[in-house]
């Protein structure tokens, strides 16, 4: 047994349980829905994930914490959504019967399902087994039909070890390079869903998202940018994520004059890791914002095993040891390995420039 496959095995049945429960939410409720009101199927995916993918880590390491970004108090008091949450997670399962024994089968009752949400409750720190958990990374992205992904990472004594991505709205194929078409109208069709993994010092890989055993896997890499004029270049949709502006003079700068792709989620970080796109960046648009750890772990993780780098905007590594936020960092850059330095001297210098 390699180191962390336990783990990983875990996390993977684990992410694509989820991951069916969160395309039947989309194809049965949302229907255009473009809200996170507290019925609003985002929130019901949410909860529904969430349950899952923690019951599956307390089944199989009940010492584990878990840093997720759902509590439960709210379907205490909602019966009616708590019921409609409890229908979605009892009737989810994989196909495949040994792969659904090993992360624990169904949740039992609906007490056990919010014992597992609020499972999701640790502070995070430097010390320790800790899952950071975010059950559907890109609210709005999931409800236009765009792309999302259902996030999970393991993170020893702060540092990230396990980390998978389950991103139904993308492309199998690991070929397919970034439009800016990618971001919207790409629903869960035959050809999309892939799960993307790694593990700390043994690489990273793709394969295509199941609802039953794990499919097999193909070994994932950044592409080399020859020119980087030529490069595909990743940004959050909404412009309170990311500041759009800075970005484009940072593009300018690089010289890249492709339009932007603008993507929801850590489907960005799964991008580029594979080749498809080629930089990722983030950048603070507010002094005092810190980002989630659950929004970059298992991202973080899979650029870094296909041999990219990932830094925050002054050349730090992502520090996933502060708590539930990343306290220590502003903003993420994302680049193959041997262009990073030079994008990210570019970024202090339009930074420094405001």
């Amino acid at each position: 047994m390699s180191t962390y496959s336990k783990e990983l095995e875990v996390a993977e049945l684990a992410v694509q349980r989820a991951a069916i429960l969160t395309k039947k939410v989309f194809h049965e409720k949302a229907k255009g829905t473009v809200s996170k009101d507290d019925a609003s199927p985002v929130t019901i995916g949410d909860f529904g994930a969430q349950a899952l993918i923690i019951a599956a880590i307390k089944k199989n390491f009940p010492e584990d914490e878990v840093v997720g970004e759902e509590e439960a108090s709210t379907l205490r008091e909602n019966t009616k959504l708590r019921d409609e949450i409890w229908a979605l997670v009892k009737g989810t399962k994989l196909s495949d019967d040994a792969a659904e024994k090993v992360i624990g089968g169904p949740i039992e009752s609906v007490d056990d399902m919010l014992t597992a949400i609020d499972a999701g409750n640790s502070a995070g720190g430097s010390k320790g087994r800790i899952w950071a958990l975010d059950p559907i990374d890109g609210t709005k992205g999931f409800l236009r039909g765009g792309q999302y992904a259902v996030c999970l990472a393991l993170m020893v004594d702060g540092d990230v070890k396990v980390g998978v991505l389950g991103c139904p709205n993308l492309p199998v194929d690991d070929s397919a390079t970034l439009t800016a078409e990618s971001g919207k109208d790409q629903t869960d069709t035959e050809g999309n869903g892939v799960l993307f993994s790694a593990v700390l010092g043994q690489g990273a890989t793709s394969r295509p998202l199941t609802d039953g055993a794990v499919a097999n896997s193909k070994p994932i890499a950044m592409k080399p940018v020859k020119d980087i004029k030529e490069a595909i270049f990743c940004e959050s949709v909404e412009a309170g994520h990311s500041s759009h502006g800075d970005q484009a003079a940072i593009a300018s700068k690089l010289g890249i004059t492709k339009p932007s792709v603008r993507m929801d989620s850590q489907a960005k970080y799964g991008s580029v890791a594979r080749g498809a796109g080629d930089i990722y960046l983030r950048l603070p648009t507010s002094k005092t914002y810190q980002e989630k750890i659950w929004d970059h772990a298992a991202g973080d993780l899979i650029v870094r095993e296909a041999g990219g780098q990932v830094t925050d905007t002054l050349g730090r590594r992502l520090d996933f040891g502060k708590g539930r936020t990343l306290a220590e960092n502003k903003g993420v850059i994302a680049a193959p390995a041997a262009i990073h330095d030079y994008v990210l001297d570019v970024v202090k210098e339009v930074l420094s420039s405001k």
